[in-house]
């Protein structure tokens, strides 16, 4: 069932991407538009991330510190491959 999640997801987000590129691929964007998809990456991370503010698992918890530490010197990828890595370590240390 997990994979078939991620499977799912990796395929929605291509999706998206996609459809989004092909609607606006004609048109210029002006400076606040631009500002709102630049923008919406982060806001997704976010809503992944959002419900472990509510958890007591100290590794967790540790992970999420982790992540906005990321989050101020990294662009979206790096920072979700060091948030992944350092919760999977918390976790099995913890």
């Amino acid at each position: 069932m997990t994979i078939l999640t991620i499977v799912l997801m990796a395929m929605t987000t291509w999706f998206t991407r996609v459809a989004g590129f092909m609607l606006l691929r004609e048109r210029t964007l002006g400076p606040r538009v631009r500002a709102v998809m630049e923008t919406a990456p982060g806001c997704v991370l976010i809503t992944v991330i959002a419900p472990h503010f509510v958890t007591t698992n100290p590794a967790d918890i540790l992970g999420l510190a982790i992540a906005l530490l990321a989050a101020m010197r990294f662009s979206l990828l790096p920072t979700v491959l060091i948030s992944v890595i350092a919760t999977a370590v918390l976790r099995a240390l913890l």
